[in-house]
């Protein structure tokens, strides 16, 4: 017998195992390489962790009720646990939904968890993308993973709606009567969309059964594999980090992956799935026994979409009802137009990275945070669209606004209708005074130090208050942003008396570069001069 065969006989088996495996996969060279990667210390990336943490939750709890719902429009006679509605006719999906709610061990519970997973998910992936947008974290190279992150956020609405969908309450029964409305105002191809999508005239026998296998299939499958591939870029490209000593493009500096990275993201894990569980306990959502069945000829009062829809409801609820007559067609004009809006803005959401890359000229690879009051514009536009946002959720729940706060409809109709232009303007300009004296102060706490509150008089009777300079790392933090020139086309004509012809393009750009980066758009950084010539005696104190 060779040695080979007697180090293996006398190896334990686990240890053959391992063997094995890695022979085959690699898997210890890979791990080697990748478990301990460092990762840094902020508490704002861990807000990617809980959208992550959360789509975990919503696909286990999801399997189990895949279990013992039926995605069935047949109609049948309910006998089950919920007495009040013993007797009514129904769909054999919101009948399976009370048996889920009230006959099925535990299954009220996991409804719960399901959905209010399913609002924390889109919830946490709305603020994580804004921590990066406001700290610029989408830059070179990163541009593709702010695609996939985008991405999870329009197919986690659609999914949502999808989801609460599925029980064919009178509630949601509304909300995809509301759906079916905008379909049907596409020109031309309207009434074959809705046809596609209900089997027939609307609600058909077969949309909750389409939308249950888009549910549980098509987007969820889509999802996972944008998680996994946004992942494997976050560990391709290393993560980013804020300014800080020792801190640069080339470095990380954090705890590994293994053990310290790990013992944390698992911690965290439970307590947000204990918090979700405990809200889920405490909270009711969705309860449809009180709502009943759907019925077309009914609909419910106060019907709300859960928020992540809200604001393309108060698109249609405050776009006036305007319409016009085209070759013979009708064309409604009240719901298309939002319609057409509603993508418009996701899409330049998407595509702002590339914008901002243009504008700026920058196409090095970017591994340091800014703080948002250093990126004024772009902190500005931010909260622009934030505010846009919110101004049409108003709207979506313009009913609701008017019957608790005892207002006027047409009132909060038109205020959300001038808000809705002239809101992100002012967040716009606000913001962005708000960025420009933060920085003034910033500029001048690394000249004159931090206010101490000790008093001092000097020999000849004047009183000035002690300044204590700030700490090495502390300056470096305030002064270690990069402050961009704006583009400028340079000379139109040569040495030569030719006269060089400018693209709209290059006039484009250099426009949009002097409003991100002009006067008036930053305020420079103090030198090493003045720090020196301050520090040194010759200037305040």
């Amino acid at each position: 017998m060779s040695t080979a065969d007697d180090k293996n006989r006398k190896a334990p088996a686990g240890e053959r195992v391992a063997d094995w495996a890695d022979g085959r996969l690699g898997i210890y060279g890979l791990a080697k390489a990748n478990m301990r990667k460092i990762f840094p210390d902020h508490w704002s990336f861990m807000l990617g962790e809980i959208a992550l943490y959360s789509f975990i939750i919503i696909i286990l709890t999801g399997v189990y009720l895949t279990l013992f719902f039926h995605p069935s429009m047949n109609e049948v006679e309910y006998h089950g646990g919920y007495v009040p509605l013993q007797g009514v006719m129904m769909s054999e999906a919101f009948a399976s939904t009370l048996d889920i709610s009230f006959d099925v061990r535990g299954g009220l519970l996991i409804r719960q968890i399901h959905h209010w997973a399913a609002l924390i998910f889109l919830a946490a992936m709305l603020v994580h993308m804004m921590r990066v947008f406001f700290t610029g974290a989408f830059r070179k190279p990163r541009e593709i993973n702010w695609l996939f992150g985008f991405l999870l956020f329009v197919l986690g609405m659609f999914t949502g709606f999808t989801g609460y969908s599925l029980p064919d309450d009178l509630l949601s029964g509304t909300g995809v009567r509301f759906m079916q409305g905008a379909v049907l105002s596409v020109p031309v191809v309207g009434t074959y969309l809705s046809m596609f999508l209900f089997g027939g005239e609307f609600p058909g026998g077969d949309f909750v059964a389409r939308f249950y296998s888009v549910h549980i299939l098509l987007l969820p499958g889509i999802m996972l594999g944008l998680v996994v591939a946004h992942l494997i870029l976050v560990f391709y490209h290393k993560h980013t980090q804020f300014a800080g000593p020792g801190r640069t493009n080339r470095n990380v500096v954090g705890m590994p992956l293994l053990p310290v990275y790990m013992a944390k993201a698992g911690g965290f894990f439970f307590l947000v799935f204990g918090l979700i569980v405990i809200v889920s306990a405490i909270a009711t959502i969705n309860p449809i026994w009180s709502i009943g069945p759907y019925r077309p000829d009914q609909v419910s009062t106060g019907a709300q979409p859960d928020w992540y829809m809200g604001f393309s409801e108060g698109l249609i609820r405050v776009m006036p009802g305007w319409e016009i007559n085209f070759a013979g067609h009708t064309l409604v004009l009240g719901v298309f137009i939002p319609l057409i809006i509603f993508p418009l803005v996701l899409v330049a959401i998407a595509v702002y990275p590339f914008v901002e890359s243009w504008v700026t000229g920058d196409k090095r690879e970017h591994h340091i945070l800014d703080r948002p009051r250093n990126a004024p514009t772009r902190t500005a536009f931010g909260v622009a669209w934030l505010t846009w946002y919110f101004v049409l959720l108003v709207g979506g729940g313009n009913d609701l606004w008017a019957t608790h706060f005892h207002l006027s409809i047409n009132a909060i109709t038109w205020f959300v209708r001038v808000a809705f232009f002239a809101g992100p303007v002012i967040a716009f300009i606000v913001t962005k005074r708000i960025c420009l004296g933060l920085q003034r102060r910033d500029a001048e706490k690394v000249l004159h130090g931090r206010e101490s509150g000790v008093i001092k008089r000097l020999p000849h009777g004047e009183f000035v208050e002690v300044h204590t300079p700030l700490e090495q790392g502390d300056l470096h933090k305030l002064t270690a942003h990069e402050q961009y020139k704006p583009a400028e086309i340079g000379p139109t004509v040569d040495e030569n008396g030719v006269e060089r012809k400018v693209s709209p393009g290059e006039k484009l750009r250099a426009k949009l570069s002097e409003g991100y980066y002009g006067e008036g758009s930053q305020i420079p950084k103090p030198t090493a001069e003045e720090y020196k010539e301050i520090t040194s005696g010759h200037g305040h104190h």
